[in-house]
């Protein structure tokens, strides 16, 4: 492994909106600086849905007054990934791509060394900016390893004319649950809940409570997988069991950040579930000293507190902070 002999004022670790968004501030700042990227450009917006729509209208995914313009009031995904990519490649925004952190080692005296899948750097400051989306919460039954399921959904084509059944009863499982019932899938959605998630985006809910009353769409509700099998699945009801011809699965049942990589730089997480990291509200410096937090991984297990539209002040915040402590 290589060891890069520049010494950084900072590095951001994430290509995300919020990680374009630090590096363009720390640019205003005059502050050398890299983004590290484990994959491609804005690489969980990329593996998101093929067809998602946001929630939030174009201007509040806006970085740095930048306009976003969109053909609807509420941009897709493609509009989303030119967008930010013109942003990147226009302000020459400093990003290394598919080079993935490994650890960050801090010495007595607070300076910082992030070791990649390629190189070693050093730097004054880091800003951690990696998101939720990489790691799924596993339902840790009989036959989640089969080839059959999946825990992330891109496309509908695939689904058609098969039994799928797809668990939860948010964003993501209503918009795959709808989109592959309309390529000729036949869906059934398992809901742990009595009723789909109020979080739902409030012009789909109703098109998907209809379909289920009208049977378009079986939903089981109060309900669990309990195992999947080659050829069929298991759900445990209220009344009793239910075994279910099935060609595949979708367990979009939501993701959660990386703690073990917090833990490892040594952030703080609280000790209850919600494992929200510790960081000063003011200044978004965790108890690392010279390690800040941007972005979604803010809000621990709560993934559904901070979005692109009211984390993208945490860039100003940091490097603010960042710069009136030089």
């Amino acid at each position: 492994m290589q060891t890069n002999k520049e010494q950084y004022d900072l590095i951001i670790i994430g290509g995300g909106p919020i990680g374009i968004a630090c590096g363009l501030e720390a640019e205003k700042k005059g502050l050398s600086y890299l983004v590290l990227e484990k994959g491609c450009l804005v690489n969980s917006l990329y593996h998101y849905p093929t067809n998602m729509t946001f929630f939030s209208t174009s201007e509040k995914l806006e970085l740095d007054n930048i306009p976003f313009i969109s053909n609807n009031p509420k941009p897709r995904k493609a509009e989303a990934l030119e967008y930010y990519r013109r942003i990147a490649t226009s302000n020459n925004v400093k990003i290394n791509l598919f080079e993935k952190v490994l650890s960050v080692e801090t010495s007595k005296e607070n300076q910082h060394t992030v070791i990649t899948t390629k190189e070693r750097y050093s730097t004054l400051k880091i800003i951690v900016a990696t998101g939720f989306y990489d790691i799924p919460n596993y339902l840790n039954i009989p036959g989640e390893e089969l080839p059959k399921v999946a825990h992330y959904y891109n496309d509908p084509h695939y689904y058609a004319t098969q039994k799928t059944v797809v668990v939860g009863a948010s964003n993501s499982a209503v918009d795959a649950a709808l989109e592959i019932y309309r390529k000729g899938g036949e869906v059934t959605m398992i809901v742990r809940k009595p009723e789909i998630g109020e979080r739902v985006k409030y012009w789909v809910r109703p098109d998907i409570i209809n379909r289920i009353e009208e049977g378009s769409i079986k939903a089981y509700f109060g309900a669990r997988l309990a195992e999947i099998k080659e050829e069929e699945v298991i759900i445990e009801t209220e009344n009793g069991t239910d075994i279910l011809p099935n060609d595949f699965v979708l367990l979009l049942t939501g993701y959660r950040p990386n703690f073990q990589f917090l833990k490892d730089i040594g952030i703080h997480l609280s000790n209850d579930a919600r494992k929200i990291p510790q960081y000063n509200e003011n200044t978004m410096e965790t108890n690392v000293p010279g390690i800040y937090l941007a972005g979604v991984i803010c809000g621990g297990m709560e993934t559904h507190k901070w979005f692109i539209e009211n984390s993208r002040v945490h860039a100003k915040m940091i490097l603010d902070d960042i710069a009136g402590k030089k």
